[in-house]
C-alpha cells in the first residue's frame, strides 16, 4: 500500500464513492472526505449548471434532527435568525455563533413539522457542531440526533432541473417556492425535495436514506441525459458559489469572523430576543464593523486566490478569502475582507500575486445573478 493509499483510507467516503470512481472522477480530500473535484472539466461542469443542469453529491453534509416541546425555543436561542417565522416545510439560512459573535458554522434550518426541525451543517464541522448543539440544549426539553451517516443528499442545479426531476415524482415541483420543500417519492425513493442550492441557479436538493442514494443518483443522471445533465464536482461547485457571492466556511466565515462583517446582517434578528452572540452582535452593529467582505475583480491579467494580500498605494488593507477565474463572466474574481473605509465599489486596489502588485478593483457582490 502506497502512502497515498494509506492517506486515502483515513478519509471518509460518501455512499457514492464507487459511482465517482466508475465515472473516472478526480478525487481529493475535502473536509475529511474523499470527494470528486471534477469528472471531466471544471469549466464544462460549471457551464452545464449555468445553461442546463449539474448533479452534485453532497452526502458529506451533516444533518441533525431537533425534536421536543422546546425545539423552537432552543433553536431561537441557538441561532441569530428568527426560526419562529418558519412555516412547516420552509427552510432558512443562519449561523451558529460564539458569545463573542465568531461563527462556529453556517447552516440551514428546516421546519419538518410541529416541534420537528432539521439542521444541515458543513461536513468539516459535523462533530464540532453537534457537540456545541448538545452543550447548549441542557436547559431545554429537546432531543437531538445526528443523522449525518444515515442521510444521503444530492443537489440537482440549473435551469433544466425542474424539467429533469418532474417526470420522476408526483409532487408538483412548480408549487415548491424557493427555500421551501415537500416530502415525496422520487422514482419510488422517499425524499425531502427542497428548492435550495449553492450555485446561484434554480434547482433542488434531495435528502434521502443513505441506503437509497446510489439508486437516486443513477436514476436522476439517466433522466437528465437527454437534457445535457452532467455530474459535477467540488471544482464547479466552488466557482459557481463564488460567482453567486456565497460564503464558504473556512474561507469567508470562521470563528474569528462575525456574520455582520460577512455581509450577512439580513440573517441577524436582534429584536427576536436573547440568543448566543446577541450582545456582541448588537455592539458590533452599533459601532460598525472594522472590516467588510467585498468582491474583487482583476483589472490586469492574473488569477486571484485565497490568502493573497489586498493593497492600496503599497499599504495592505486586507486579504482575499477566495479567488478563481469566472467561467460565466470570463474574468478573474475573488472575495475578501478589507478595512471598512475602503469597502466601496469602484475603489482601485492591487493584489499581491506571488510578489507582483497586480491591478484590480473592488466591486459589488454578487458577481452573477440569474435572470428569473
Amino acid at each position: 500500500m502506497t502512502a497515498e493509499d494509506t492517506a486515502a483510507t483515513s478519509l471518509k467516503r460518501t455512499p457514492l464513492y464507487d459511482e465517482h470512481r466508475a465515472l473516472d472522477a478526480r478525487l481529493v480530500e475535502f473536509s475529511g472526505f474523499e470527494m470528486p473535484v471534477q469528472y471531466n472539466s471544471i469549466l464544462e461542469e460549471h457551464r452545464a449548471v449555468r445553461t442546463r443542469a449539474g448533479l452534485f453529491d453532497v452526502s458529506h453534509m451533516g444533518e441533525f434532527r431537533v425534536e421536543g416541546p422546546d425545539a423552537l425555543a432552543y433553536l431561537q436561542y441557538l441561532v441569530p435568525n428568527d426560526v419562529s417565522k418558519l412555516a412547516i416545510h420552509q427552510a432558512l439560512y443562519t449561523q451558529l455563533c460564539l458569545p463573542d459573535a465568531g461563527t462556529i458554522d453556517d447552516l440551514l434550518v428546516y421546519r419538518l413539522g410541529e416541534n420537528q426541525y432539521m439542521m444541515v451543517v458543513n461536513a468539516g464541522n459535523i462533530d464540532k457542531d453537534f457537540a456545541w448543539a448538545e452543550q447548549q440544549s441542557r436547559n431545554f426539553d429537546v432531543r437531538l440526533a445526528n443523522q449525518s451517516d444515515a442521510t444521503g443528499l444530492l443537489a440537482l442545479q440549473g435551469p433544466e432541473a425542474q424539467n429533469i426531476l418532474q417526470p420522476l415524482t408526483e409532487v408538483d415541483l412548480s408549487s415548491i417556492r424557493y427555500y421551501h420543500f415537500e416530502p415525496g417519492k422520487v422514482d419510488g425513493i422517499d425524499c425531502i425535495i427542497s428548492r435550495t442550492g449553492y450555485t446561484g441557479e434554480d434547482g433542488f436538493e434531495l435528502y434521502c436514506s443513505s441506503a437509497d442514494v446510489v439508486k437516486l443518483w443513477r436514476d436522476v443522471l439517466a433522466a437528465g441525459k437527454e437534457r445535457g445533465l452532467l455530474p459535477a464536482g467540488l471544482g464547479a461547485r466552488d466557482t459557481l458559489r463564488l460567482e453567486a457571492g456565497y460564503c464558504l466556511y473556512g474561507h469567508e466565515l470562521d470563528e474569528a469572523t462575525n456574520p455582520l462583517e460577512a455581509s450577512l446582517g439580513w440573517t441577524i434578528k436582534l429584536n427576536k430576543g436573547e440568543f448566543i452572540g446577541h450582545d456582541a452582535l448588537a455592539k458590533i452593529k452599533e459601532q460598525g464593523t472594522k472590516r467588510k467582505l467585498v468582491g474583487i475583480e482583476m483589472v490586469e491579467r492574473g488569477v486571484s486566490r485565497g490568502g493573497y494580500g489586498i493593497f492600496i498605494d503599497g499599504q495592505q488593507i486586507g486579504a482575499l478569502t477566495s479567488g478563481a477565474p469566472s467561467p460565466t463572466l470570463n474574468k478573474n474574481i475573488g472575495m475578501g475582507y478589507v478595512e471598512a473605509a475602503y469597502a466601496v465599489p469602484g475603489t482601485p486596489v492591487s493584489i499581491d500575486i506571488r510578489g507582483k502588485q497586480t491591478a484590480a478593483q473592488i466591486v459589488a457582490l454578487p458577481f452573477y445573478k440569474r435572470q428569473k
